[in-house]
């Protein structure tokens, strides 16, 4: 497969990569300086996951992210200007600043939504994934989530009604190993995540989720698979999380011997170091993208810092319902019985 991908595609993958770490660096960064309005979630060390699964997706193809979803954003092409302005609360934030860092998402470009409940997109997808089936398109939705939710019931209901409905969703559990502060292992029964998948009669692969070709390849070749047979499939990424839970973790419930270790590992000296030996030609490219990366990054956080707070009068707009609780059941009783049925 590897002979197959074209030099573009291997720039895609490597700038998408580099944007992501670089927007995490300056989340830590703005952290610090108490900028960044609530919690934010890092995803440094699983860069590959993002970029390689989302570069294989059309614009039409959907997501449904997660509290550790800047990645994902990035990857399917959300402008990390506005993404940051969202993270400081300003008024040209993708949610106008109402969302933050765990509620990032645009329909527009195919993302529904990031999600702040472990296991919360799941349902989601599957609901996302019947209006695609029932509207015969050929696009598939990516549900991205973390070990963590493997506990949830949400999980096995929606795996469940997915492969009942035969619904196009490529299910992608994260497996960076940590839930909060808990090993994975300690939580979860069967040896490996994607053995769960197999209960519900879906297709399931484990990959190595910081090799960016096998995640491009394998996001590949299952979006066929989804497509064509018309039924749901899993993929299990291994990954770590060379972050902390959130910023600001103090992260007692691992060593730092582990960690070091993990970072020998990390995706993007891995890609740098394949395309060094495999591809040479592509190193000096290779450096210029960084450097654009760098500076879009930069030019980002300066326009989040210099954006304007949101007018108060905002605070009302995009509300789905009204009045208290007590007037919404009174216009309900008195309507009751009256639509002619």
């Amino acid at each position: 497969m590897e002979k197959n991908i074209t030099t573009e595609t291997y720039c895609n993958l490597y700038r998408s990569m580099k944007n992501i770490r670089y927007f995490e660096e300056a989340i830590q960064t703005l952290y610090k300086k108490n900028e960044i309005r609530g919690s934010a979630h890092l995803y440094i060390g699983e860069e590959a996951i993002a970029a390689g699964i989302c570069e294989t997706l059309d614009k039409e193809d959907y997501i449904l992210s997660t509290h550790r979803g800047h990645g994902h954003s990035i990857g399917k092409g959300l402008d990390p200007k506005y993404m940051m302005a969202e993270l400081l609360g300003k008024e040209h934030g993708y949610c106008k600043g109402k969302g933050g860092s765990m509620h990032i998402g645009d329909s527009k470009e195919g993302i529904l939504c990031s999600n702040g409940i472990v296991g919360g997109g799941m349902p989601i997808s599957v609901g996302a994934a019947l209006s695609v089936k029932l509207h015969k398109k050929d696009n598939v939705i990516i549900c991205f989530f973390g070990d963590g939710a493997v506990c949830q019931g949400n999980f096995h209901e929606s795996m469940n009604m997915a492969a009942v409905w035969k619904l196009p969703i490529i299910f992608v559990c994260e497996n960076n190993q940590w839930a909060i502060s808990t090993n994975t292992k300690d939580t979860v029964a069967a040896k490996d995540v994607a053995d769960l998948a197999k209960a519900y009669g879906m297709k399931s692969v484990i990959i190595d989720g910081n090799d960016i070709l096998k995640v491009y390849e394998t996001a590949l070749e299952m979006r066929d698979e989804v497509i064509k047979n018309q039924g749901p499939v899993f993929i299990e990424a291994k990954t770590y999380r060379l972050s902390g839970h959130y910023a600001g973790d103090s992260e007692i419930y691992r060593t730092k011997e582990e960690i070091l270790e993990a970072w020998k590992d990390e995706p993007i000296i891995r890609f740098e170091e394949w395309i060094a030996n495999n591809r040479p030609e592509l190193i000096e490219k290779f450096k210029e993208i960084e450097q654009e990366c760098r500076l879009e990054i930069d030019e980002a956080v300066k326009f989040a810092l210099e954006d304007s707070d949101p007018p108060v009068s905002t605070a009302l707009e995009d509300v789905f319902t009204y009045g208290s609780a007590w007037e919404r059941r009174d216009v309900c009783e008195r309507n009751y019985g009256k639509t002619g049925n």
